[in-house]
């Protein structure tokens, strides 16, 4: 996936707004799967998912405008 990004707009609204879409990305690719983890292993469902939508983020590719 490509992102495009202001350079001068990095702010917490910003990085707010990929976390968000990292995170329906991840749900809606893997929401089942981890939802059984996070049963099995009893961890929180939510801190799971947050925890995999910050890795899901190394998979972008972000285009920096200046």
């Amino acid at each position: 996936m490509m992102v495009y990004l202001n350079y001068t707009n990095l702010d917490s609204e910003t990085q707010e707004g990929l976390l968000s879409m990292s995170k329906k990305e991840v749900e809606n690719r893997f929401g089942k799967q981890l939802k059984s983890y996070a049963q099995h292993h009893y961890i929180n469902y939510d801190t799971l998912l947050e925890e995999e939508a910050i890795r899901n983020l190394y998979n972008y590719d972000f285009v920096f405008n200046m």
